[in-house]
């Protein structure tokens, strides 16, 4: 079952999502080389503390840190850790997430450390950002579940490679509902498989977390010993972007974005809905 929100509880999500906002400025901030991924995870507590809100990622199914870091080729999942120490040329997906009066926000964004990225690297982020924005543009009335998925495969597929291939569309992992808890149905792939038909309709109250994972190499993965880790099959880097996002009778409203999103759906002519807090 989708879980439908009013307003009302969309605006509680928008508080927990602009928590998580915060986090991911503190952490991008301090993602500097010589830090290190438990160093992160500090930050955001503070974060949280300051907000008075609480972690929806420490002690899910035995999470033991506040976010999620996950650096170069693990894809998701890195549990922070004083042994991992950031060095110029790295990048990381930083995944936090907040509850405020039981409600959930949950985003993730790829940071660049130091300098000197090859520019396979920066084009690689961008391509999952821009994928993930073009999903949020296809949250719209009268759409189905599958339209997101769709755009943001047609995205990746459409933008050329350097070097050549395709870029590895992760497929054991994807986006899914949120709400009064963080991940709930429906479960987002973030490519289309037709055998799972077209999904729900997008209706007002529809609350999801669209989150493209991409690699340079292949779309496929393993987890590490410590049940949590994530990595590429093929020890590719990879990107990961994500935003909780709200439709309402106006629109989408990017949840975890500062502006509700503004000014990127602006971009693919879609007008964001208005913030319920301003």
């Amino acid at each position: 079952m989708v879980q439908i929100k009013s307003p009302e509880q969309i605006a509680k999500m928008r508080e927990a999502g602009l928590v998580v906002a915060a986090i991911h400025k503190a952490t991008r901030e301090a993602a500097v080389p010589g830090a290190t991924t438990k160093d992160l995870d500090e930050v955001a507590r503070k974060v949280l503390d300051e907000h008075g809100a609480k972690s929806n990622f420490l002690g899910y199914g035995g999470f033991p840190a506040t976010i999620c870091t996950s650096a170069n080729e693990v894809v998701v999942h890195g549990i922070p850790s004083e042994d991992v120490v950031l060095k110029d040329g790295d990048i990381i997906s930083i995944d936090a997430g907040a509850i405020v009066d039981g409600w959930h926000g949950d985003a993730a964004y790829t940071a660049f450390v130091g300098s000197g990225h090859a520019p396979e690297l920066i084009e690689l982020s961008r391509v999952t950002e821009e994928s993930m924005w073009a999903g949020i543009a296809a949250m719209k009335q009268g759409n189905r579940l599958v339209d997101v998925s769709r755009a943001i495969e047609t995205y990746i597929r459409r933008q050329p490679k350097q070097g050549g291939g395709r870029y590895g569309i992760i497929e054991d992992y994807g986006g899914h509902g949120i709400g009064t808890e963080m991940h709930m149905d429906p479960h987002l792939l973030n490519y289309v498989e037709r055998r799972r038909g077209k999904g729900p309709k997008l209706v007002p109250g529809f609350c999801l977390a669209i989150e493209p994972m991409v690699s340079l190499g292949t779309p496929k993965t393993e987890v590490l010993s410590d049940d949590w880790t994530v990595i590429t099959t093929d020890g590719s880097w990879s990107s990961h972007w994500e935003h909780s996002v709200a439709l309402t009778e106006a629109g989408p409203l990017v949840l975890t974005a500062p502006d509700g999103g503004k000014a990127k759906l602006a971009e693919y002519g879609v007008t964001a809905a208005p913030d319920p807090l301003a």
